[in-house]
């Protein structure tokens, strides 16, 4: 347990951040769990209308730092590509 005054502080501000971070995560995660869960039961084309969901909140989640650049690009990459391919 943190000890002096500012310790106390920075252990409640990153907490509360630590909660937004995990909404967005989860945000994410949901959406793209959602749009693979369709390309299994060969459904491209409602996968296709969740894609722009899924850049919302991949960008989102990459704006705040959550995950990095590089990584949403990935991500919005490998959903693209696996649409594509379950056309």
């Amino acid at each position: 347990m943190p000890i002096t005054k500012s310790a106390q502080k920075e252990l409640r501000s990153s907490k509360r951040k630590r909660g937004f971070n995990n909404r967005r995560k989860v945000a994410m995660k949901s959406v793209v769990k959602d749009i693979n869960k369709l390309l299994s039961d060969k459904k491209p084309a409602e996968a296709e209308k969740l894609i722009s969901t899924a850049y919302k909140a991949i960008d989102k989640a990459a704006k705040r730092g959550v995950i990095k650049k590089n990584t949403a690009a990935r991500k919005k990459s490998r959903l693209v590509a696996a649409i594509k391919k379950a056309k």
